[in-house]
């Protein structure tokens, strides 16, 4: 079987190697993937079987390598490849497998290095698995017995796995388990509606073996009714007029370029990968100053640190609900193809992903990624002046932007996660909420039943809507016009008047530069301020250290539970948005590496516990988009999509504004065309 697994590796290598070579920080390609499977399977290291991929990554050189391949003063035509690596987790004899494997030679990849993980936590839960695992209850006959005394068909019912996260002493954290949550679809598409409340399966994934079971309490099972959201099932069409339908016309093209993995745009160029844990990954984002000659750095590499959402049920079978998205599902693993035209605008371009499967060979998820220029009638910059008795004079900019896009659709919610660049030098980062609550089933079918904390919003008979949070820690290490950043925190500080006019008090600004981890922890509903990223190894012509503003959106909420409650040990993290560490190519995932059943001993707070110096560093800004979530009626059956998150601004960094000679519309440019699309030709 391995001999003709090497020779099949053997192929796709020959294939790869007649292309080029990848960039460093390219993800790894189907041949790679396929190769590093070959490597893992051949290791006498890894003896046990079955082996199971939880995770395969690209092992990214050190950051000095790449940016001496990127920045150094070769030409890019004679670079040699740089080593290409793979992170390896594989599960084999009850024990988490590390491995490091070599597949710059793809037709001959080695395992360079293996430990075996032996603190807390597990890794990432594979596709198979879960399917293996809900398959179990229909042959469970105490499930079945349940599912006879509520009167539903058994055909009708699925069940979903939920991991048990961590509670002190409770056994479940020596063995890897999960509890399976079971719903009843029937006449609807939106199960989730319908939960088969009360009921509680415990799955040992290692022996794919139900260990626990509790059928605590009979509530009634939801109706269907009104619960589907699916176009023809979803009730009464749309009342009034509807809109217009209209699409962006390019008659010159896209207008930005893709090659390989690196995206081109106006003053932007950047490079967009993937990864299984974190889906999109953003890289060497740089942009072009007209006014200084030079293209400039602004972030070596950010993506999806992890996605928290803690639910406020201390219920039996609701108090563990406390979900780690990206470390015990995969954000990238549930990135599903993006619907042209409805997902992404008509002049969007779409980027495949691979990553390994549960038996490591490669999956091809297509349309994973979408690119489009945004033309939302926007303006950049415009100024009218009157003051001129023989004139008016108007000089107005429209705005357009570049949006890279992914939606992860991570069992009920969709997480739409939207990198926006700006030809002003800005960066937004948006995170939109939609999909389908979790709803516990009881037995109140009004409002005016509920005498008690119910912990949600009553949104249809015998459905609550669970309060819960949603908390999105970015990674972001910036490289603010080179490495070595400092972080400032410029607070507004108020003053009474002492200059003898009729002013009484004014405002100023303290500036204070963070010398450590400590200093950097930031909450920023506390207090007025604006919180910079600077270069002080960098000055305008005017003196001014070159840097960019974290500027705070509108969801900046910050996590209210007790510190000793174990889900906040966990991602105790969330207590404040903004934190700064210094570089380490290990720190990545806010919650640690292992973040299934993690305790909270190895994730950014612990790390931050370390107070190490930031100040003129390499440094690494890691910001939290908060939302505390009252579901209300209105967002059930579906959600309609709520939205928050945060900008990178630049503050000084330019001499003046980037955008001042952007032309007018009309010079030398056809205008923007809104057209509706019917498709009458005539």
């Amino acid at each position: 079987m391995l001999p003709l697994l090497l020779a099949a590796v053997s192929i796709l290598a020959a294939a790869a190697a007649s292309a080029h070579h990848p960039h460093p920080l390219d993800p790894l390609s189907p041949a790679e993937l396929t190769a590093v499977r070959a490597a893992v399977l051949a290791s006498p290291l890894v003896p046990a079987r079955p082996l199971t991929f939880h995770y395969v990554g690209l092992d990214e050189p050190d950051k000095p390598d790449v940016l001496s391949y990127v920045y150094g003063n070769s030409a890019s035509s004679s670079r040699s490849a740089m080593p290409r690596r793979a992170f390896v987790i594989a599960r084999a004899g009850g024990q988490s497998h590390e491995l490091r494997v070599d597949v710059t030679d793809a037709a001959a990849p080695s395992v360079l290095g293996h430990a075996v993980h032996r603190g807390a936590g597990f890794p990432t839960l594979t596709l198979d698995e879960q399917f293996a695992a809900v398959a179990l209850p229909p042959a469970h006959p105490p499930f079945v017995e349940s599912v006879r005394r509520r009167g539903v068909d058994m055909a009708d019912v699925l069940c979903a796995v939920f991991p048990v996260g961590w509670f002190g002493d409770l056994p479940a954290e020596e063995r890897r388990v999960v509890k399976l949550l079971c719903f009843v679809a029937g006449a609807t598409a939106n199960f989730y509606a319908r939960p088969l409340e009360g009921v509680t399966l415990v799955v040992d994934l290692d022996r794919m073996a139900i260990v626990g079971y509790r059928d605590r309490v009979l509530l009634p099972v939801p109706k269907a009714e009104g619960t589907d959201y699916r176009a023809g099932n979803a009730g009464a069409p749309y009342a009034g007029r509807a809109p217009a339908p209209g699409t962006v016309v390019q008659p010159e093209g896209r207008g930005f370029d893709i090659d390989g993995h690196f995206v081109r745009w106006a003053n932007w160029e950047f490079h967009v990968g993937f990864d299984v844990r974190a889906g999109t990954v953003i890289s060497l984002a740089s942009i072009h100053d007209a006014e200084a000659g030079a293209r400039r750095r602004v972030l070596y590499r950010g993506f999806v640190s992890e996605v928290f959402v803690p639910y406020m049920d201390p219920a039996e079978e609701w108090y563990y609900r406390t979900f780690l998205d990206a470390g015990e599902y995969g954000l990238g693993l549930w990135a599903f193809p993006l619907q042209p035209g409805a997902d992404c605008p008509a002049n969007a371009a779409y980027l495949d992903g691979y990553y390994a499967g549960q038996d490591g060979k490669p999956v091809e998820n297509k349309n994973m990624i979408c690119v489009f220029e945004r033309y939302a009638g926007d303006v950049a910059w415009r100024h009218s002046e009157a003051g001129f008795p023989d004139r008016l004079i108007t000089e107005v900019r429209p705005d357009v932007s570049l949006v890279v896009r992914m939606v992860v659709s991570c069992g009920n919610y969709d997480y739409i996660l939207d990198w926006e660049f700006k030809t002003s030098g800005s960066i937004k980062f948006t995170v939109s909420l939609t999909g389908l609550l979790e709803v516990k089933g009881t037995a109140y079918t009004h409002a005016d039943q509920i005498m008690e904390d119910a912990h949600g919003t009553l949104v249809a008979e015998n459905t609550l809507a669970v309060y819960h949070d949603h908390y999105v820690t970015y990674h972001l290490d910036l490289d603010v016009d080179g490495t070595n950043n400092s972080f400032v925190k410029n607070t507004i500080a108020t003053k009474r008047n002492e200059a003898g006019t009729p002013r009484r008090s004014y405002w100023t600004v303290r500036r204070e530069v963070a010398e450590t981890e400590a200093d950097a922890q930031v909450d920023v509903n506390a207090a007025p301020a604006d919180l910079l990223v600077v270069n002080p190894n960098k000055r305008t012509r005017m003196g001014n250290e070159v840097g960019y503003r974290v500027v705070p959106g509108g969801a900046t909420a910050a996590s209210v539970l007790d510190d000793d409650d174990y889900p906040q040990r966990r991602a105790s993290y969330c207590k404040k948005q903004v934190r700064v560490t210094p570089y380490s190519k290990a720190e990545k995932w806010a919650p640690g590496l292992y973040a299934d059943q993690s305790t909270g001993d190895d994730g950014l707070a612990a790390w931050s516990e370390r107070d190490r110096g930031i100040r003129n560093e390499d440094i690494v800004l890691w910001y939290t988009v908060g939302i505390h979530h009252i579901p209300y009626q209105d967002d059930f059956p579906v959600m309609p999509t709520v939205s928050g998150g945060f900008e990178l601004r630049p503050a000084n960094f330019f001499e003046r504004n980037p955008l001042l000679t952007t032309r007018p519309p009309g010079l030398d440019q056809p205008p923007l065309v809104n057209c509706s699309c019917t498709g009458d030709s005539r």
